[in-house]
């Protein structure tokens, strides 16, 4: 299994903190996710971290024990 990590607001739109799920294909992992959080996951402000680093390509694809989190654009002041 693969582990999708959200955190900030994702975290409240997602239900949970993490999430195991079958490595593939993003496209395919995202697939099997409520649409809204998939939408949201797919922001171009959404940054992605694979085990750790951040990464800027979206065509992943996740193995087995792989760490992926989206980190939503940070607000305040």
């Amino acid at each position: 299994m693969a582990r999708l990590v959200f955190l900030g607001r994702l975290t409240d739109l997602a239900g949970c903190a993490e999430l195991e799920v079958a490595p593939g294909p993003l496209e395919t992992v995202l697939a099997g996710l409520d649409p809204a959080l998939a939408l949201a996951l797919l922001d171009e402000r959404v940054r992605i971290a694979l085990n750790g680093d951040l990464i800027g390509d979206r065509g992943v694809v996740l193995a087995a024990g792989d760490e992926l989190a989206f980190l939503p654009p940070v607000s305040g002041g």
